[in-house]
């Protein structure tokens, strides 16, 4: 759940409202509220001024720190999102807006405020773009904090929780110098150009095809949606068994290591699943950190 402005103390542990943010509040959806029916647009991405309020540059929620992202440009991540509702409808957010839980609106922990996310389901490849104005989730192995409507819109009301891949909309310039294109000549007159003679036919190459990295295929949003959690992308076997060994060894006996051949030099990737249920990500993301293994990544491909 996303942590109101007036509970985050800069630099500070919080004193008050710690229940508010924990995984035991209980939240819901609007009961018998015809507007359910109609769901907005998606929020439409513009250039916007920084927050005055809720962009720390540095701040502590449960005694731990989170620094804001100087930018949100490049951001791009996988995990787990939740969502918000009733409970907070009409509260202020981290940054002073009233949270509106009819709006595409959405928390997030690190991204300026606000800021722009195009969110995907893994599990339904429904997408949809908020604009981030609150700060959250405060629980473990969650990444995004969605509106009510933002999560009603990707099908996630039901489980409360999914697997989605929340990718950045940035309006930021690169900082430093930029090329300063040179002064373009003068226009010449444009001379006559010979006729295009065709290239003798022994010189045509045979057609040769190639194949791109591969791109996750369109979610069905049923169960056999295949999403996996990568553990390790080695360019040499051994390696690659070496960690395989280190999963099975430890229990997990679901994990395989996948040749991928579109790239050169072909890369080993040792991957798990296919992952259905939240709740199975978040039990193996904690085994994966006691075998100190703390970068997983979710694919779908």
């Amino acid at each position: 759940m996303p942590i109101n402005h007036g509970r985050i103390i800069v630099l500070a542990t919080l004193a008050l409202g710690v229940s508010a943010c924990s995984g035991n509040v209980r939240d819901s959806a609007p009961r018998g509220d015809g507007r359910t029916a109609t769901l907005p647009g998606d929020a439409v991405p513009r250039p916007e001024a920084r927050s005055r309020y809720g962009n720390g540059p540095v701040y502590e929620v449960f005694g731990k720190r989170y620094t804001v992202m100087p930018s949100s440009s490049g951001y791009q991540e996988r995990g787990v999102a939740s969502w918000y509702g009733q409970k907070f409808h009409g509260r202020l957010t981290s940054n002073r807006e009233t949270y509106d839980m009819y709006q595409m609106t959405a928390a997030h922990k690190t991204l300026p405020l606000p800021s722009y996310v195009r969110v995907t389901n893994l599990r339904n490849n429904k997408s949809i773009v908020v604009r981030v104005n609150d700060r959250g989730p405060f629980v473990n192995n969650r990444i995004i904090d969605l509106s009510f409507a933002a999560a009603k819109k990707l099908d996630m009301i039901r489980d409360g929780t999914s697997l989605v891949e929340v990718t950045a909309i940035s309006f930021d310039t690169p900082p430093g110098d930029h090329v300063t294109s040179a002064p373009s000549e003068p226009p010449r007159a444009a001379e006559p150009q010979p006729s295009p003679q065709p290239p003798p036919q022994t010189a045509v190459p045979e057609p040769v095809e190639t194949r791109q990295a591969s791109e996750p295929e369109p979610l069905t949003g049923s169960d056999e949606n295949a999403v996996y959690v990568q553990v390790g992308a080695f360019g040499s076997r051994e390696y690659a068994e070496r960690r395989h060994k280190l999963l099975t060894d430890r229990g997990i006996a679901n994990s395989f290591i996948f040749a991928d051949t579109d790239v050169v030099p072909t890369l080993y990737r040792v991957r798990i699943g296919p992952i259905v249920e939240v709740i199975q990500y978040d039990i193996l993301v904690e085994e994966l950190e006691n075998l100190g293994i703390t970068d997983p990544y979710l694919v779908t491909d």
